[in-house]
C-alpha cells in the first residue's frame, strides 16, 4: 500500500495549511477542477502563482472560502442577493464583486474586483476552514494550454512548481463542471459572465 493511500484527510489537510502559511504553493481538489493554490493575502505566494501557470498578472485569479459569512471580511460592502444566490447555486459559483479588501492587490483585477467562489466540495471545504483565510483558486495548467480535467493529466511543470501535492483524491475520475461566473454590482444588477 503507498502512503498516498494511508494518509487521512485531516494529515493532508494539516501538511497543506503548513506549506500555505510559509507562503508556499500547493496543488489541491477543488469544487471544480484540480487547482493551484496559496494564500490569497501574500503577494509574493501570488506572484509565484502567475509566473509558474505563466499568466499575465493583469488577468485576476479567484479566491475560494468556506461560507459565506467570510464574503463580509474581504468585499467592501457585499450585496444582499449575493447570499441569495449562493444559497440557491446547484453548482459551483464564482461571483465576481466590486471593491475587494484585505486580499493581494494582485489578484484583484485593475477595477478593484475579485471573483470568490464559495465551495462546497468537502475536501477544500475543509482546507478552507482549517486556513482561516481565503486560498486562490486557478486551474492547474499553464495558461493557454487545457484544463486538466483529472489529476493525471497536469503536467509535470505544474506539480514540480508547487510545494505540496494534496494525496486525497489523485485517483477520483470523473468529468469536471467549471463554475458559473456572474458579476454583481453594488446596485444588485447581475451580468452573467460564464453560465
Amino acid at each position: 500500500m503507498s502512503n498516498r493511500e494511508v494518509i487521512s484527510i485531516e494529515e493532508d489537510i494539516k501538511k497543506a495549511c503548513e506549506v500555505l502559511r510559509q507562503g508556499g504553493l500547493i496543488l489541491y481538489p477543488t469544487d471544480t477542477v484540480w487547482g493551484i493554490g496559496c494564500d490569497a493575502t501574500n503577494s509574493e505566494a501570488v506572484a509565484r502563482v502567475y509566473n509558474l501557470k505563466q499568466r499575465c498578472d493583469s488577468k485576476a485569479l479567484i479566491v475560494m472560502l468556506a461560507d459565506e459569512n467570510q464574503l463580509c471580511r474581504y468585499i467592501d460592502d457585499v450585496p444582499d442577493i449575493a447570499y441569495e444566490l449562493i444559497s440557491v447555486a446547484t453548482k459551483p459559483l464564482t461571483i465576481v464583486y466590486d471593491n475587494a479588501i484585505n486580499l493581494c492587490k494582485g489578484l484583484c483585477a485593475e477595477d478593484g474586483s475579485i471573483g470568490i467562489r464559495i465551495t462546497r466540495e468537502d475536501f477544500s471545504k475543509r482546507l478552507c476552514k482549517a486556513f482561516r483565510r481565503p486560498i486562490v483558486s486557478t486551474s492547474a495548467n499553464i495558461s493557454g494550454q487545457p484544463t486538466p480535467i483529472m489529476f493525471k493529466d497536469i503536467s509535470n511543470e505544474i506539480i514540480s512548481g508547487v510545494d505540496y501535492v494534496v494525496e486525497n483524491k489523485r485517483n477520483q475520475n470523473g468529468k469536471a463542471t467549471p463554475s458559473s461566473v456572474i458579476k454583481l454590482s453594488h446596485d444588485n444588477s447581475i451580468k452573467i459572465l460564464r453560465p
